[in-house]
């Protein structure tokens, strides 16, 4: 129940003015990406296919185009979640501190760490949706694959991306393998709206102020919140 208000709760701010800076900024620069990469295979593919018929050659770039394009309805989730790594610092600091303010946000991870992270997610997520669309002729099979994968790389990620602005690795590692339960219906409920068309493209936003709420419900970090203060090893990373 507490996970539910803490998702409605993460919904609600994400439709505040600084989510929506940040997923126009996101879509922004997702939608450039994808424009310009499926422009770029589409000319070269024209030119490794030498054919003298102008109409083959039209036919062919249609076609071509026309697969490029469904495929980029795929790769808009994982692109968007890599580019959203850059914004993800500044909008896991907003929420805690608009839900506690008189406590010291995390530290925001460097970027080199930042960036990994995202494209090591961003890789997976594009794998996981791959290997569930080859699923795609087990009926239930590739539904229960995609939401159970989906969860645990989401559920991991965003607890990464939140528990590294207030602990060593070591001790976030630890964290999450104690409460490995909890991180993982965390992630079948960002797996849920990653389902959703469209509404997976707030995938990114809406997990980072979900993940923190989960993150600052967990029992050690409520008994003594001071252990969770920003940790001043950062510069090792």
């Amino acid at each position: 129940m507490l996970l539910l208000a803490d998702a409605l709760a993460a919904f609600r701010e994400i439709l505040t003015p600084p989510f929506r800076a940040a997923l126009i900024k996101v879509l922004g620069l997702t939608l450039l990406i994808l424009v310009g990469a499926v422009a770029l295979l589409d000319h070269g593919l024209l030119l490794l296919v030498a054919v003298h018929a102008a109409w083959l050659s039209t036919l062919i770039g249609l076609v071509a185009g026309l697969g490029l394009l469904v495929g980029s309805v795929f790769l808009v989730a994982p692109v968007s979640s890599v580019v959203a790594g850059f914004f993800i610092d500044d909008l896991a600091e907003r929420v805690e501190r608009d839900l506690d303010p008189l406590s010291p946000p995390g530290r925001p991870l460097h970027i080199m760490p930042a960036v990994v992270l995202s494209v090591r997610f961003g890789a997976l997520q594009l794998g996981v949706t791959l290997v569930a669309l080859l699923l795609l002729l087990v009926p239930g099979v590739n539904a229960v694959a995609f939401l159970g994968a989906n969860a645990y790389l989401l559920g991991r990620q965003y607890y990464e991306f939140v528990a590294l602005r207030h602990l060593p690795p070591a001790d976030a590692e630890a964290l999450r393998r104690r409460h490995g339960t909890r991180i993982f219906l965390a992630g079948l409920v960002m797996a849920a709206v990653v389902a959703v068309p469209v509404l997976n493209l707030l995938t990114p936003l809406f997990a980072t102020a979900f993940m923190v709420r989960v993150f600052k419900r967990l029992p050690e970090v409520r008994a003594d919140p001071r252990r969770f203060q920003p940790w001043e090893g950062r510069r090792a990373l």
